[in-house]
């Protein structure tokens, strides 16, 4: 296939970003989720707590290993094909990446090391507070990933030299541009859904092996609990950063909702299948006015259509129109299986339903899922613009030939394949086994013969009796 230099780059890092996202959206949500299971044991003294946090202990420190060595990877990248954006963008760029190695970084690596090996060394006090500070380590690298990325995307506080640099004028203005509130809520919440949805997932699939054990009945409440929470709450702030996106990035909203025409009273087009050599959308199969109402809060509210935009200057609607709707599908099934699961807590018929066990084993990977087609529509819905408004994607690329980058892309695809591939691999087999049957840890209670006893015929009301 003849691709370009500048395409193979943009596949190169589209590549290297999905292989990572997926890590810190799962790290940030399950650092706090050992937070609170630490606060739990010392609150309660119940030894099913301190078990379930030695399992998802081990899993973090795999996981959080394989999100450094590939956000380490991706950062190398601005200055190898991006090099242009480095150059201008880099009096910005380079301090709020400096903030987020000193503030975040360090302090999850520096605290890491007790909440792994500190159990027996520290006291429990400052054993707790470790688990604080490696959660508030993974929240400050949000934070200040998002703080990047959102300036990228709604730029402000920045003067231009007299080389074409963007230098800082307004730190307060660049940290907390426009946008900045609303994607790092949104991440935030995604982060928690992803790590819910794990949880949720290998509780299920120990009740499904029919392992009998307190620690996942818990993990089950705990995590749909998370769900009945934050599904709410996150399609609520889909809907805020939707209406910040339509005030600075109408081009992008034109290009998720499907719509060619600006029109006052649009529809929301559900299914449709957008052509963007033809400018149109076809087969459309729409609500009418929910579109206008749902980004303008009114019927007869206008709505941007793609068309109305320059032709260099529109995003590729065909990726974001679909990417788009697989994210909030995915936000309305997790909003789904939570109001199951709850309707199944209040019947106290959680443990037993396996139909219920069956999809939440399904919608394991979904919040994985969903963070990748958010990211997608953010990053290819803000395209022609690096810098959006400011500095064309074809303008930030090195200046390399293809058999450079797509040598190094063929190596990337197969060092992360090899190397992920098997973390991942590890990481399931270890949720596989579950916190019922663990090897011998620091600190906890084993089971005789390190398994547990399989469920045997026992009537409803004994199963109810052991949740």
């Amino acid at each position: 296939m003849d691709f370009s230099a500048l395409e193979l780059a943009r596949i190169q890092f589209a590549f290297v970003v999905s292989a990572h996202i997926i890590f810190p959206a799962f790290t940030i949500g399950l650092a706090s989720y050992l937070a609170v299971l630490e606060g739990l044991h010392m609150w309660t003294g119940r030894e099913v707590y301190a078990r379930i946090f030695e399992f998802w202990k081990h899993i973090f420190a795999v996981v959080f290993g394989m999100g450094v060595v590939s956000g380490i990877v991706m950062s190398y990248q601005f200055g190898t094909n991006w090099a242009v954006f480095s150059d201008r963008a880099g009096p910005i760029i380079g301090p709020l990446m400096g903030y987020e190695v000193l503030s975040a970084f360090f302090l999850e690596a520096g605290f890491l090391g007790i909440l792994l090996f500190g159990r027996k060394r520290v006291s429990p006090k400052i054993y707790m507070g470790a688990t604080l500070m490696v959660a508030i380590g993974t929240f400050a690298s949000a934070f200040w990933i998002l703080s990047v990325n959102s300036w990228m995307q709604t730029p402000q506080g920045y003067s231009i030299n007299e080389v074409g640099q963007f230098v800082p004028e307004d730190w307060i203005k660049i940290v907390f541009n426009p946008s900045f509130p609303y994607r790092l809520t949104h991440m935030l919440l995604a982060a928690y859904l992803t790590t819910a949805l794990v949880v949720a997932a290998t509780a299920a699939w120990q009740l499904l092996r029919g392992v009998r054990d307190e620690a996942a009945r818990v993990m089950l409440r705990m995590a749909i609990g998370m769900l009945i929470v934050v599904a709410p709450l996150q399609i609520l702030a889909g809907d805020a950063h939707g209406l910040n996106t339509l005030e600075h990035q109408p081009a992008k909203i034109a290009a998720m909702e499907g719509h060619w025409e600006t029109k006052a009273g649009a529809g929301l087009i559900l299914f449709g299948l957008p052509d963007d050599q033809a400018e149109e959308t076809r087969f459309k199969i729409e609500i009418p006015y929910a579109s206008a109402l749902i980004l303008t809060h009114s019927l007869d509210g206008e709505v941007p259509g793609l068309g109305d935009f320059p032709a260099n200057e529109r995003p590729p609607m065909e990726i974001v129109f679909w990417s788009f709707r697989v994210m909030v599908g995915l936000g309305f099934a997790m909003l789904g299986l939570g109001a199951w699961g709850g309707y199944l807590m209040w019947r106290k018929r959680i443990a037993s339903t396996r139909s219920f066990h069956w999809a939440t084993l399904m919608m394991g990977p979904a919040g994985f899922a969903a963070v990748l087609a958010g990211w997608i529509t953010t990053e290819v819905g803000r395209q022609p613009w690096t810098i959006y408004g400011l500095m064309r994607t074809d303008e930030s690329a090195s200046t390399l030939d293809a058999a450079t980058v797509s040598a190094s892309l063929t190596a990337f695809v197969i060092v992360y394949f090899c190397l992920f591939g098997a973390g991942t691999v590890y990481v399931l087999r270890l949720m596989h086994r579950g916190p019922a049957n663990p090897v011998p840890l620091e600190n906890t209670p084993t089971h005789a013969a390190g398994r547990a006893a399989p469920i045997q015929d026992v009537t409803t009301d004994e199963k109810e009796a052991h949740e």
